[in-house]
């Protein structure tokens, strides 16, 4: 049995990777591109106050699949697997960047006339900006904290109450919910108050509504998924999933 600390996280995190299904880590890493680049291009909404952009279609998937590695592998795992994904995002970003700055034209910016203008709103949607890449890596990294972590919480105060056992649907929904709902408006607020209010001046009610409706957008997602992740927990645990993991790194779970 082995102690988690700094000097043993490769290790640890080589047994994690080894242990989450790969299919799991590959959605979930694609995912976080995908959200990176979606949220590129806003939504239009019929009131000013309200702001989302299409990154709501593929960011609940991130949080399920966080929900689900939570319940099996604990919040530090899941916490572990949101650093790799991170990691591997601002790799992407970078080749995404060089692709941006060599020279070239791409295929839809042939239109008479306007040659130049899209091929360069082309490579600066790929290049990405700079603060814009700080503010959602940030904002994913804290969110990730909130949702595994408060995950976790209510799985542990729920099994204490649980009459139907806590590996019940019900249980894995509330925690699911309630974890996906506060960690999505994290995400969204802290993006808008690093991003949006001091690169575009955005108002403070603009930052919190933005937040709030992106948060009820995509916990609407988690609440119609969440019943296709219940039965992947309970496939996982069926056939002993992350085994390795669990034994050389316990931890405080709900079971």
């Amino acid at each position: 049995m082995k102690k988690s600390n700094i000097a043993g996280l490769p290790a640890e995190l080589k047994c994690l990777l080894r242990s989450v299904p790969s299919l799991t880590v590959a959605v979930f890493v694609v995912a976080t591109i995908a959200m990176n680049l979606l949220a590129n291009k806003s939504i239009d909404l019929p009131v000013s106050f309200l702001a989302l952009d299409c990154g709501i279609i593929v960011s609940w998937i991130i949080f399920l699949c966080m929900d689900i590695v939570t319940r099996q592998f604990g919040p530090r795992g899941a916490t572990l697997l949101s650093v790799v994904a991170i990691g591997v995002n601002l790799g992407m970003c970078a080749i995404f960047y060089v692709g941006s700055v060599i020279p070239g034209t791409w295929g839809e910016s042939y239109v008479d006339g306007m040659e130049t203008v899209i091929n360069t709103a082309l490579d600066n949607t790929l290049g990405g900006t700079w603060y814009i890449l700080l503010g959602s890596s940030i904002a994913f990294f804290v969110s990730a904290l909130v949702n595994n972590f408060s995950n976790w919480y209510i799985g542990v105060h729920l099994a204490k109450k649980a009459a139907d056992g806590s590996g019940s649907f019900r249980n894995f929904a509330a925690r699911s919910w309630i974890s996906t709902g506060l960690g999505q408006f994290v995400d969204n607020l802290t993006f808008a108050l690093i991003v949006s209010r001091q690169f575009f001046g955005w108002t403070m009610v603009q930052c919190f509504m933005c937040a709030l409706t992106g948060a009820l957008a995509e916990l609407l997602f988690e609440v119609i998924f969440s019943p296709a992740g219940y039965r992947i927990c309970e496939k996982w645990r069926a056939e002993g999933v992350g085994e390795a993991y669990l034994r050389e790194y316990p931890f405080r779970q709900a079971k």
